[in-house]
């Protein structure tokens, strides 16, 4: 089980275990619904960040955190990899309903610069 700090917020309960480790603390966050993970990613440029798991609202599909990263952006996204290269494809849907392709590259020959993740 998760180790778990004595206080809540208003994300619910803050697990600190998962430090600068963000593939397994949205795995967590996925599994448990709720709570946040302290500094769970870090990025050179600004520092450590906490995943939150947060709050989506189906009807204006507005809200914060990763439940409506994964929310948005469930219904219409592919990711194909090759050797070489990563790829999404992706249809967003603008808040006037108009629809947009998006195509977002990852060259996997070169090292990122800073730490990334998948959902």
């Amino acid at each position: 089980m998760a180790k778990r700090l004595s206080k809540t917020t208003g994300h619910g309960e803050r697990y600190t275990q998962f430090y600068h480790k963000p593939k397994e603390a949205i795995k967590h966050l996925k599994r448990v619904k709720q709570g946040e993970c302290i500094a769970a990613l870090h990025r050179t440029d600004i520092g450590d960040i906490d995943i939150i798991w947060g709050e989506n609202d189906p009807k204006t599909n507005k809200g914060y955190g990763l439940k409506h990263i994964m929310k948005k952006s469930e219904p219409h996204k592919r990711v194909y990899e090759s050797k070489a290269f990563r790829f999404v494809i992706a249809i967003q849907t603008k808040s006037n309903g108009e629809k947009k392709w998006l195509l977002t590259a990852f060259d996997l020959r070169k090292k990122p610069k800073a730490r990334t993740f998948d959902f």
